[in-house]
């Protein structure tokens, strides 16, 4: 895995990792459940226990691919190769999903899964 893949792959998950801070710990604040496209504390108070699930997923998955490259600098490069792989793709995929969902959310969708799809591409040739 080349320094330019791992440095893609690491970026979004450190990005990940801001998602899971804003889903998890910062979302009853108004200027962050709006950024969700929320209206009302109202709104953002039904959402905040699915908000709280899915950062923890954006977390996990930010903490596999840190793993993951970490477990290339320890001899087990296949298996971190593996799991940087399996990271990324899920991050690219919910992109996927999320601008499928509502084009809305473009901008979004690219934030999130831009990185990981170079990350990727790096990885496959």
């Amino acid at each position: 895995m080349s320094l330019l893949a791992q440095v893609f792959a690491l970026i979004a998950a450190a990005i990940h990792v801001l998602f899971f801070v804003m889903e998890s710990i910062l979302f009853s604040q108004p200027k962050v459940w709006r950024r969700f496209g929320l209206k009302s504390q109202a709104d953002a108070d039904v959402m905040r226990p699915m908000a709280l699930n899915q950062g923890f997923y954006n977390l996990f998955l930010a903490l596999g691919v840190f793993v993951g490259v970490a477990l290339t600098y320890t001899g087990a490069v296949a298996s971190g190769v593996a799991a940087v792989v399996f990271g990324c793709a899920c991050m690219a995929l919910a992109a996927l999903v999320l601008v499928a969902s509502n084009r809305r959310f473009f901008t979004a969708s690219l934030v999130q899964g831009a990185l990981p799809l170079l990350a990727l591409l790096l990885i496959a040739f």
